[in-house]
């Protein structure tokens, strides 16, 4: 697979480059990333805060390859913190170069999966003590996981293959039913509008939650809105 650089192309630089340094300046990390593998269009599509000299040394020595926070976390559902990471060789000849261009080796990566085998793994950085790291990675790990569904969405949408495949068929009912949850109202609410037990709301939403390869309600309406299928609330 060919690296794309979403900083290389112009159309996508600012958006992307503006949404990496609000998360790492939001969330008080050092640096963010995003690695998006989308087997359909045969590309992994990179981008990073990290400064050119690393990206260059990175791609130079092809530690795309070896990377253990990129393949073990793309065969994850829930984050991963590199501390549980295995200290083995691939792991050390990455960060033996990344400590001499002052990076830590302190990290966590965020997998979201789609619903065509694709993958995206955001992930951020922080220097500082372990116990520092654990209560930081305690207080913003929900939204941090929302930021990663977010780009990793529109990064897939932006490819012309991606925009066929990565547009799920949802129903007029599904639709309906999602918008009414997007304005705040309860599956309860739901089935007293459209004259429906709330029990038959539940089944529509489970099916959306499979057609858009969401965990939860909440992801399903995200990756509505974000797709223009629904509007927010």
């Amino acid at each position: 697979m060919d690296i794309v650089d979403l900083g290389t192309l112009p159309k996508t630089e600012a958006v992307y480059s503006a949404f990496l340094l609000q998360v790492r300046e939001k969330f008080e990390m050092d640096h963010a990333a995003y690695a998006g593998i989308n087997p359909a269009a045969g590309a992994i599509h990179g981008y990073v805060t990290y400064a050119d000299d690393w990206k260059q040394h990175y791609q130079q020595q092809g530690f795309h390859m070896i990377d253990p926070t990129l393949h073990m976390s793309r065969r994850s559902i829930a984050p991963v913190d590199w501390s549980r990471l295995e200290r083995n060789k691939e792991f050390k000849r990455v960060f033996c170069d990344a400590h001499d261009f002052g990076l830590c080796d302190q990290g966590l990566t965020i997998p979201v999966r789609g619903p065509y085998g694709d993958v995206g793994l955001l992930s951020v950085t922080r220097d500082c003590s372990s116990e520092e790291w654990r209560k930081l990675v305690s207080h913003v790990i929900s939204d941090l996981q929302s930021m990663a569904v977010h780009i990793h969405d529109t990064v897939m949408s932006s490819d012309q293959l991606g925009q066929i495949l990565y547009h799920p068929a949802l129903s007029a009912r599904e639709l309906e039913i999602l918008q009414w949850v997007a304005a705040g109202k309860s599956q309860q609410d739901i089935g007293d509008i459209l004259l429906i037990s709330h029990r038959t709301v539940e089944v529509h939403l489970r099916s959306s939650r499979e057609k858009l390869c969401a965990l939860t309600t909440a992801q399903a309406v995200g990756r509505a809105i974000g797709r223009g299928l629904i509007y927010p609330g």
